[in-house]
C-alpha cells in the first residue's frame, strides 16, 4: 500500500506541474501510467520543472525517452541475470565431469 501511496503522490506532483505550466492535468495519469514508478515520475517532474518545454510533444518526447531508458536498464538486467545462469550451468557442468 506504501507504493502505492508514493505512486498517487509523484502522480499528483506530476499533475500540479503540469496545471502549473498550463497544461491539462489529465495528461498526468497517462504519463504516469506510462513511467510506471514513482521515481520514473519525479524524474519526468523535474524536467518538466527545469526544462519548461513549451509544447505537449516535447513534454511526450521526453516520457518516451524515459520510457526508452527504463525499458533499457530492464533489458540490461534481464540479460545479465541470463548470463549469470548460464555461466553458473557451465560451471556446474565441468565441477561434474571432472
Amino acid at each position: 500500500m506504501d507504493n502505492q501511496m508514493e505512486w498517487s503522490r509523484a502522480r499528483d506532483e506530476l499533475a500540479r506541474t503540469l496545471a502549473a505550466m498550463g497544461h491539462p492535468v489529465e495528461f498526468a495519469d497517462a504519463f504516469a501510467k506510462q513511467l510506471g514508478s514513482p521515481k520514473a515520475i519525479r524524474r519526468m517532474t523535474t524536467y518538466l520543472r527545469q526544462a519548461k518545454p513549451r509544447t505537449i510533444e516535447e513534454i511526450v518526447d521526453e516520457m518516451l525517452a524515459i520510457s526508452a531508458e527504463i525499458d533499457a536498464w530492464r533489458d540490461k538486467k534481464e540479460s545479465e541475470q541470463a548470463n549469470a545462469s548460464y555461466t553458473a550451468y557451465l560451471n556446474r557442468k565441468r565441477t561434474d565431469e571432472e
